[in-house]
């Protein structure tokens, strides 16, 4: 399987990224050099599509792949890709709180601690819909790694296309969630029109 493993606080620094919004809380104090460099349209589309694969733990095909199902999908195409990519488990298990990172929340999906309405559910990418109940297996809610992840997220903001009962570690997906719902610094208008070219 194909791993992205480029230093994560070499590839915000690159892209212009915040690292909080991987869930991470480290800070480069290096700065960026060549920064007075003008980029060009296709740099700049390049780059927004490159964090969006980046926050989300994507690689090319399946991007590719989303692009193509949220170009078919009613609606603008953007808002339809940026919704694709929130809906997937590993994403919700991150926004419900449940895992510090994506990268984590992948783990915990492959090593089969997440169900999807009381079915044991191992695939990163699968997509949620409104109305499914999220939840960590029984048997592993008492286990070392989940009461260190409650305690390192005890603070996070779980947005409101999601309900989340902390307690029981379990969430409901209660939507689609729209764009402004989204707090993903990405312009996927230039996506678009990357891969409409």
């Amino acid at each position: 399987m194909a791993v992205d493993r480029v230093p994560v606080l070499k590839r915000c620094r690159s892209l212009g990224l915040d690292p909080t919004y991987l869930g991470i809380d480290k800070k480069s104090r290096r700065q960026l050099r060549n920064n007075r460099r003008k980029i060009s349209e296709y740099g700049m589309q390049l780059r927004e599509k490159q964090k969006a694969k980046f926050i989300y733990g994507v690689l090319e095909k399946p991007f590719r792949n989303y692009y193509a199902k949220a170009d078919r999908m009613k609606g603008q195409t953007g808002d339809n890709l940026m919704a694709l990519l929130e809906m997937r488990l590993d994403n919700v298990i991150f926004r419900l709180a449940l895992a510090r990172t994506r990268k984590e929340a992948r783990q915990i999906v492959d090593h089969k601690f997440v169900t999807v309405n009381g079915k044991v559910v191992n695939i990163p990418s699968y997509q949620v819909k409104p109305g499914d109940v999220i939840e960590i297996k029984e048997s592993k809610k008492t286990t070392q790694r989940m009461k260190d992840v409650a305690d390192a997220t005890a603070g996070r903001v779980v947005p409101a296309w999601l309900d989340v009962n902390a307690d029981a570690l379990q969430g409901t997906v209660k939507q689609v969630p729209t764009r402004d719902m989204i707090d993903v610094p990405v312009d996927d208008m230039s996506i678009v029109e990357l891969y409409s070219k």
